[in-house]
């Protein structure tokens, strides 16, 4: 049984800092791209970073130059590191992993999520 487990919100201040936790288990996590991604009230889920099964890395625009995203295989876990955090990106984070290739920026390319961690950024 495949789960994904994001720990790592909070309440956090403009221009702070965070770092989420995603915890994978039921399958080879080296072998999955883990993607990120969040979702403020009443919008769409929104792509924000990826770390691909090769290493490689892709982030949304908006993120770039102060989020990081990384992984460790051998404690089958990914992060997001989020500095310079603003209040408009208050939202709920969450983690997902795929299997093959592509960038892994689409909500559609992944099979499996996790269950959300809020993050709120106060003004």
């Amino acid at each position: 049984q495949v789960q994904l487990v994001e720990s790592g919100g909070g309440l956090v201040q403009a221009g702070g800092s965070l770092r989420l936790s995603c915890a994978a288990s039921g399958r080879t996590f080296s072998a999955y791209t883990m993607g990120w991604f969040r979702q403020a009230p009443g919008k769409e889920r929104e792509f924000v970073a990826v770390v691909r099964w090769d290493g490689g890395r892709t982030y949304s625009d908006s993120v770039k130059g102060r989020f990081t995203v990384s992984r460790d295989n051998t404690k089958n876990t990914g992060y997001l590191q989020m500095n310079s955090l603003k209040p408009e990106e208050t939202a709920v984070y969450y983690c997902a992993d795929k299997a093959g290739n592509g960038v892994g920026a689409r909500v559609g390319e992944y099979d499996e999520w996790g269950q959300g961690t809020q993050v709120t950024v106060s003004s």
